[in-house]
């Protein structure tokens, strides 16, 4: 065990993992942040709604022992570290943690809090699902098509730092070996260019792949979407988007369907009679012009199809299979927006990831309610969080939107296992919202509404359990 200085950790027992399963003890101890600007005031709201969840599903016989951990200013303050060492020990120790938005510092040392501790842990998921609450204010006709679950890489890709700014010395090493060794001419300016590095790996690609898959299994979703710009960055993103597919016909070939095998197998559940050749046709507009060689390919490949994948039932929620497609980033921005059906889990990289998840979270009512956690499916290690900055100038206002925290929480009881209790916190959020009594963010966009603080609009969350 970890020494701690400032605070001690509660009595209460750690959360471990056996066998890849979580073992969660009735009094688990959770470490927690209470963030930066508005967190203070975030957390003692969301506090108050988990434990009332907690005694309404539980009877006390489940509970949390909160455990305070410091980062950010506070930390700063009192330690002179914007992260001391015995808070990631406790992330590490106790496996699952919860946060509130912490300050960026500026200048040196750490670029963000909230990446170091990703990287630090190896926390390779960010989890980002995004559905919408009836009645929230939206800028959409219809919010309510939206229920996706992005899985963004969060390891990898230019979120890695590996960077160094214009015309420093490591640059321009950088950039005379690529020019010189390498062969590179595409820099237009070297020497005022700064530059980055884009690693995407392999091992990256395939545990978050793997992760996604099994979600979408578990949860008997319909689709998983490889999200990427592989057209132009073929050997990053485009690599992404193919161990991607090779690892879903690896490891579930009988669990899942690429987009193209669904079109070969719907071809033949409309037509029953439909000759190998004629299905062949119908995938490969081309077909008639290919050399013999490249068509028999195509009817082998339909064929094949044809006999591994039997009893076929189609693609609906729940069927037998799940279907594996890819799709380009940019085109995705504009269809997340106008078709969001055509979407149900996402795995992407870290960047796209970013901006896929704050898109989606504007059609629903803004970061505002956006929960987030950042997991290791295989050691165990999580932390979940809020997907807001800190908003400095409404500190200590006792005014803004606590959900992104408190459905953030939601999801770590889910994670825990605790459903009854994370459904209680759905339950109390959608009434408090239907009922029109909500936040300043919501009050001013919503006919009718009352405007409450944050604390008691989780006073009404809580009203709205039982």
């Amino acid at each position: 065990m970890a020494a701690y200085t400032h605070p001690q950790p509660p009595a209460g027992e750690k959360v471990s993992i056996r066998n890849a399963k979580l073992q969660v003890p009735d009094v688990p101890v959770i470490p927690f942040i209470q963030g930066d600007g508005t967190g203070p005031d975030i957390w003692r709201a969301s506090q108050r709604v988990f434990d009332a969840a907690l005694a309404e599903a539980y009877g006390g016989r489940k509970r949390i022992a909160w455990f305070e951990v410091l980062a950010g200013e506070k930390a700063f303050n009192l330690t002179g570290n914007w992260l001391p060492d015995e808070t990631v020990a406790a992330f590490q120790e106790y496996l699952v943690g919860i946060k509130g938005p912490l300050t960026t510092p500026v200048g040196g040392g750490i670029r963000s809090l909230n990446v170091a501790l990703r990287q630090l842990l190896d926390l390779y998921v960010c989890l980002r699902p995004v559905r919408y609450f009836k009645g929230v204010p939206s800028p959409v006709k219809h919010p309510e098509d939206v229920d996706i679950v992005i899985f963004r890489e969060n390891t990898e890709d230019i979120y890695a730092g590996v960077e160094w700014p214009a015309e420093s010395p490591e640059a321009k090493k950088v950039i005379a070996f690529l020019q010189q060794e390498m062969g590179v001419k595409e820099i237009r300016f070297p020497a005022s260019s700064g530059i980055g590095i884009k690693p995407v790996s392999r091992e990256g690609t395939e545990r978050l792949v793997r992760a996604a898959i099994r979600y979408a299994l578990q949860h008997r979703r319909r689709s998983l979407t490889l999200v990427h710009k592989g057209n132009i960055m073929k050997y990053t993103e485009g690599a992404f988007r193919d161990w991607g597919y090779a690892l879903a016909k690896r490891e579930f070939e009988d669990e899942t369907v690429s987009e193209r095998e669904s079109w070969i197998m719907a071809n033949q559940e409309k037509e029953p009679g439909l000759s190998i050749e004629a299905n062949a046709r119908m995938i490969e507009p081309g077909y008639d012009h290919m050399p013999p060689e490249r068509q028999k390919q195509v009817r082998d490949k339909v064929f094949e199809v044809q006999m591994r994948i039997g009893g076929w039932t189609g693609l609906k929620r729940g069927g037998r299979r799940l279907l594996i497609r890819d799709a380009i980033a940019d085109i995705t921005l504009q269809q997340v927006l106008t078709r969001p059906k055509d979407f149900d889990v996402i795995a992407t990289l870290n960047l796209n990831g970013d901006y896929l998840s704050d898109a989606l979270a504007a059609q629903v009512g803004g970061i505002g309610i956006a929960p987030g956690g950042n997991i290791n499916y295989d050691s165990g290690h999580a932390i979940f969080e809020a997907t807001h900055g800190t908003a400095p100038k409404y500190a200590n206002q006792d005014k803004v939107n606590p959900g992104s925290v408190i459905l953030s929480g939601e999801m770590m009881f889910r994670y825990l296992g605790w459903n009854e209790a994370a459904d209680l916190i759905i339950k109390g959020m959608e009434g408090a919202i239907c009922a029109k009594t909500v936040t300043y963010d919501f009050e001013r966009q919503m006919e009718g509404a009352k405007l409450l603080k944050c604390s008691e609009f989780a006073t009404e969350i809580i009203k709205h359990m039982g």
